[in-house]
Formats: C-alpha cells, structure tokens, sequence
C-alpha cells in the first residue's frame, strides 16, 4: 500500500519489492462442511467468501490465525468464535476448548501440517477443503541489500530457488516464517512482535534508526 511505502520513504530506507509467491483459487464446493470453519490464511477467506454457497454457511463458528483474519471475518458477518497469531496455537486452543465441535479446514495446498496434525492427535472430528492454490514464482535478486522482509514460509522456499541468504537480516512477520528461516540456517532473524505487516515494517524502521 502507498501509505505503507511512504513509511519506508519518511525513515530514509530504501525498497525494492518484488513478489516470489502468487496465489489463485481453485475449484471446490461445500456440500460437506461442518458446524465450524477453520482459516489459517486471509487467501482461504476470499476464496470461500467468493464462493456461490457462502451464504449457507456464513452463521457457521469461525475460527482464524491473525487478527486481519477475524477483521475480514467480521466485515462479511461472520461470528469468530476464537482466533491466535499462529496455526500451532490456533490448533491447541481448539483441541484443549473446542474439541467436542467438527470442523472444517480450508486450506492452500502448500499449508504447513502443524494444524491438522495437532487436531488429528487430540482426535478431534475434522475434514479439509483445498480453495485456493500457492504459486512459487522464484526469481534471481540482482540488488544488493541489507534486509530482507519475508511475509510467509512460501516466499522463504522460493526466494531461496535463485538466491542465498549471506549475511542479510531476515525480518519475519510471524513464528512459522521464523522456523522456515532457522531451518534454512539464515543467522539474523527479528521477527515481529505481532504477525501483521503494520507490525513488521515498525520493528525494521525500529532496527536501522537505533
């Protein structure tokens, strides 16, 4: 967004964007959706929302990762029963306080497995829909940087098809981000201290003005 580029600008720090992730919908129906609805990507949201059906299974209980997550919820009438920064946490809270509901999870087809392997080991009653699909799209950076900010563990993957991490700082926006990082052994990580863009761009300013 404009303003967000501005913010950039106003602190003196140069930025060069360029996108190693696309994302598309896909084919799918809600003929066997359950009592409550599981998101853990805004992506999965607009699909579903866009949907012919939506508007049979809008009053269902939804429960999301991140609060841009629940606010677009919200904005489409949607009651969000409970939501967390993560997907790992989203799946605790739901297995230790919401066990005896099904569920329903729409998901990517690059989604990480810490969700539904955590609602499998609590045994609780779920099913998984695919609505939308995630597209590396890895290029060669020819820029010299200092920084690299990283919005998802998919832009860690393609980013890293044609480029090394050598001694760059990689701002992450959220946990799952950080651990794709750590496990591709990048050495400086700050991670933001909310998983939210807003937060994200706030904690580089914070980095190269102190």
């Amino acid at each position: 967004m404009p303003s967000q580029k501005r913010l950039f600008v106003d602190a003196k720090i140069v930025l060069s964007q360029s996108d190693f992730i696309a994302t598309q919908p896909v084919e799918f129906n809600l003929k066997n959706v359950n009592e409550s609805l599981i998101f853990t990507s805004q992506n999965g949201i607009l699909s579903v929302i866009q949907h012919p059906q939506f508007e049979q299974i809008k009053d269902r209980k939804m429960y999301c990762v991140g609060l841009k997550s629940k606010e677009l919820l919200i904005a489409n009438g949607c009651n969000v029963v409970a939501y967390a920064e993560n997907a790992a946490d989203l799946a605790e809270a739901i297995s230790l306080v919401y066990s005896h509901d099904s569920f329903t999870f729409f998901s990517g087809n690059l989604r990480r497995d810490e969700l539904p392997f955590t609602l499998k080991k609590a045994k609780v009653d779920f099913n998984e829909i695919q609505v939308y699909e995630t597209i590396l799209t890895p290029k060669k950076n020819t820029i010299k940087q200092s920084g690299i900010l990283f919005f998802s563990p998919s832009a860690v993957e393609s980013y890293l098809k044609k480029n090394r991490i050598i001694d760059e700082v990689c701002f992450c926006i959220g946990k799952t981000t950080g651990k794709e990082l750590v496990k591709k052994k990048a050495s400086k990580i700050v991670m933001a201290p909310q998983p939210t863009v807003e937060a994200l761009i706030e904690i580089v300013i914070d980095y190269y003005q102190s």
